[in-house]
């Protein structure tokens, strides 16, 4: 029995490196580069309440292509699209939006700019995404200024806490339960019934 158990083990452990083998073969073996999408975010301070939170979304083509519709694209820069949010850090309320695209793969896509003016009013917290899809998802606006935007949001948090700690400030417990309810379940580490969460409710008294 045991001599079957070591025979099993070795043979996985033979198993699992060629595989290892096999897929380090696989991503040596990249051809030409096809394409790349690039996301950047940045904030930038506004002034003690509010900041700017800008971000683009970028695809580049690197061989000519052609659709299914058989049109023909050539190499560079397909989409190129830009969002500006206004954000009142005491809040985290959207104040404004202003959308840019200096490059779309067709003219009809630009009808799809003003497709994000309805989120002004809303808060960056739990949510958030659903009523962004709700918006501007499917035939109503641009499934990749949805995706940017998606993506602006947690970075917005990250935006939010870089603008408020550069310089000590008095707590603010109702500050403390925004960034509580965004942070609640975003993922294994901030679990709810894991202890981070639970040392995060101790230390600002939510219950």
């Amino acid at each position: 029995m045991i001599a079957d158990e070591k025979s099993k083990h070795t043979e996985l452990v033979k198993y699992l490196e060629e595989y290892q083998n096999k897929m380090q073969s696989i991503w040596e073996s990249k051809g030409k580069k096809l394409h790349t999408r690039g996301i950047e975010v940045t904030t930038y301070a506004y002034d003690d309440q509010r900041i700017i939170i800008e971000g683009s979304l970028k695809d580049d083509r690197f061989q000519e292509s052609y659709s299914f519709t058989g049109e023909k694209f050539f190499s560079g820069v397909i989409h190129h699209l830009i969002i500006k949010l206004l954000v009142n850090c005491t809040n985290l309320m959207i104040e404004d939006v202003d959308v840019e695209m200096p490059s779309v793969p067709r003219e009809a896509c630009r009808e799809t700019i003003d497709c994000l003016t309805p989120i002004k009013g809303l808060t960056i917290t739990k949510g958030f995404t659903a009523k962004v899809k709700k918006i501007a998802g499917g035939k109503k606006g641009c499934a990749h200024l949805v995706e940017l935007i998606q993506t602006m949001a947690p970075a917005a948090i990250q935006g939010f806490a870089a603008h408020r700690s550069r310089k000590r400030t008095v707590y603010d417990p109702e500050r403390a339960k925004l960034i509580f309810a965004f942070l609640l379940n975003t993922c294994r580490v901030w679990r709810e019934d894991g202890p981070f969460i639970e040392m995060f409710k101790k230390n600002m008294n939510i219950e």
